[in-house]
């Protein structure tokens, strides 16, 4: 494999810096989901822990490396899950965090930041508004921007998932990944491609947000101008180049999966696995459901990326979701 930004001394080195509570996520085969998917299936669990998604680890090596050596204070721009877990990598370590998200997040993601201590600015307007927002933040105040997916700390500490999936699943040839900025999936595509090159790394986003699935296809940086999606967590309209580099590299395919098969995933998580989960986090049953032949007969490995979703929003989606084919 030619080589990403990724190193994999460097992200076998971030587990030392992970608070554990982030580590050694469970990872279990769920056959009651089987019957309705046609496939084995294994969920890597990223919901259980202060956070309750994935971003901790990227955020905690941020975070250790700033209290080593860094600004103490930092802002970043995030959707709701990045901003809650650099409150809570940033609290611990006595740094200043500010987030800057849109005003149209999720609720339950924006109390959460509060909660955890961080100055939350919200804007009139998606995730890029906000990204523009907290670059202008960072040079006017003079501190650390933290880019999801363009940090490599952010790439390297998710990595730690592929770690953890290599060194300890038992056998399986495909994996399932959710697509938004890109750091989850270059981080354990980057791993798995070089320690079990044999798996497909398959990365899923919605048909309502599909930048960086169009930009993987093209081989180059596609935008748009919109996202109607309801994964808020990956719905990005402008891919970043260096990271859809490392994506060219890792990534046996990127697809897109319809809003219902969506709704349908969160309902079949709840109904057989006892998950309340966020959209973003259903990206990968949803991919088996819109394909269910190229699945059929593999051993698939989802990871469940994220469980802050707003209660009621969430009981309008299950309760009104068919689980298709059913």
């Amino acid at each position: 494999m030619q080589e990403t930004r990724l190193d994999t001394a460097r992200i076998r080195a971030a587990r030392r810096v992970i608070d554990p509570v982030f580590l050694d996520t469970p990872l279990y085969r769920c056959e009651a989901l089987e019957p309705g998917l046609g496939c084995t299936v294994s969920i890597k669990l990223e919901t259980a822990n202060p956070v309750r998604s994935f971003k901790a680890r990227g955020t905690e090596v941020v975070a250790s490396l700033l209290a080593d050596k860094g600004p103490r204070a930092v802002v970043c721009a995030s959707a709701g899950n990045l901003g809650q877990a650099l409150a809570w990598s940033g609290r611990g370590r006595g740094l200043d965090v500010t987030v800057v998200a849109s005003r149209f997040a999720t609720r339950a993601k924006l109390d959460r930041i509060r909660a955890l201590d961080a100055g939350l600015e919200l804007v009139d307007g998606d995730h890029e508004m906000a990204r523009e927002r907290a670059a202008a933040i960072a040079r006017h105040d003079g501190i650390r921007l933290v880019e999801d997916s363009l940090d490599i700390e952010t790439c390297e500490g998710a990595a730690t998932i592929g770690l953890e999936l290599v060194d300890t699943a038992p056998s399986f040839d495909t994996v399932l990944i959710a697509l938004g900025g890109g750091a989850l999936a270059t981080g354990v595509g980057h791993v798995v491609k070089t320690l079990a090159p044999e798996v497909e790394v398959i990365c899923v986003q919605p048909l309502g947000a599909p930048a960086m699935t169009h930009s993987w296809r093209g081989r180059r940086v596609v935008t748009t101008d919109s996202t109607d999606t309801i994964a808020d967590g990956v719905a990005g309209r402008r891919p970043i180049p260096a990271v859809l580099d490392d994506l060219l590299l890792v990534a046996d395919d990127a697809v897109l999966v319809q809003e219902a098969s969506i709704i349908a995933g969160m309902r079949m998580l709840l109904d057989h696995a006892g998950l309340v989960v966020e959209p973003s986090a259903a990206l990968g049953i949803a991919a088996i459901l819109d394909d269910r032949n190229r699945f059929a007969g593999r051993h698939v490995v989802t990871i469940v990326c994220g469980s802050n979703v707003d209660v009621d929003a969430y009981h309008g989606w299950v309760g009104a979701a068919p689980i298709l084919g059913s």
